[in-house]
């Protein structure tokens, strides 16, 4: 993509300069290779400058309902202790894999009635 915008910047650059050459007195012929030449230094310029992409990170906060206690976890398929590092939410959903077996599986929480 970046090959494109140069060509495109070269072509814009080089009428440009042929309107400012062959402006002949004309001051329209004149604006208008100013435009172009400004217009190729323009794609230029943001070909080469790229935002940076920074790393976000989001912190979600739960606010249980009732009383809470803490439950020893453990894998569904080899029965492996688990801990809160092996837990990852992702789209919303709480996932956990288990570092023993590679199982990953989505925790689903049970009803309380």
């Amino acid at each position: 993509m970046e090959i494109v915008t140069y060509i495109i910047a070269a072509i814009l650059g080089f009428f440009g300069l042929m309107f400012i050459v062959g402006a002949q007195g004309q001051l329209i012929r004149f604006v208008v290779g100013i435009i172009l030449w400004v217009a190729a230094g323009a794609l230029i310029y943001l070909t080469r400058v790229r935002p940076s992409h920074k790393e976000v990170t989001h912190i979600q906060k739960i606010d249980l309902s009732g009383d809470v206690s803490l439950e020893q976890m453990k894998c569904r398929s080899c029965g492996g202790s688990l801990s809160r590092d092996h837990i990852e939410v992702k789209a919303g959903a709480i996932f956990i894999e288990c570092p023993y077996c590679g199982a990953s599986y989505q925790i689903e929480e049970a009803p309380k009635w």
